[in-house]
């Protein structure tokens, strides 16, 4: 388990990738999410590995990502913030109603990140759509409801963000951290 990597993560659109820009502002680690990367990178080389082409792909793609980063991130000195961690993957195919295969089930419990993990709720004033979040609204509130049983189920303790500015949000981590 690594201490000082922090995940945030909740469904499309409710904030995290925007929360993570601001942690960044402020000097901390970081690390990318995987999905719309991947996306925009699939796209502009006409591959297949999409979530509305080849889920199962996309999957290995994102596995493939998030244990990257974990590896990098494990390596800072100082804390890091984790838009999404490895068990959004198995969230992702629990979500789609897919299978999870072994080795990302294993991957998951263990490539371990703090205990502690940030969940942004779905949020209705914030939630908007584009050309990589193609998920409407009733699949951003499934998202955020399955991410936070799986990260549940696999040991981690939830900690809600509340629905406040992208500013006092970064507060928020950074008081509850310092209690901690």
């Amino acid at each position: 388990m690594c201490d000082h990597m922090f995940v945030v993560t909740g469904g499309p659109g409710s904030g995290k990738s925007t929360l993570i820009d601001a942690l960044r502002s402020r000097g901390f680690g970081t690390m990318p999410e995987a999905g719309r990367a991947i996306i925009r990178d699939q796209v502009r080389i006409g591959g297949a590995s999409l979530p509305w082409a080849d889920r199962t792909m996309f999957t290995e793609l994102m596995l493939g990502w998030e244990l990257r980063s974990w590896h990098e991130a494990s390596a800072f000195n100082g804390l890091v913030f984790m838009d999404r961690g490895i068990a959004d993957v198995v969230g992702y195919l629990t979500l789609c109603g897919l299978p999870v295969p072994a080795h990302v089930e294993a991957a998951a419990e263990v490539y371990r990140y703090n205990r502690k993990v940030f969940i942004a709720p779905y949020w209705e004033a914030i939630f908007g759509q584009d050309a990589e979040r193609r998920q409407g609204r009733d699949e951003a509130r499934e998202t955020s409801k399955v991410m936070s049983e799986t990260y549940t189920r696999l040991g981690y303790q939830l900690v809600e963000l509340p629905t406040v500015t992208v500013g006092e949000r970064a507060d928020f981590i950074v008081d509850y951290l310092k209690t901690e």
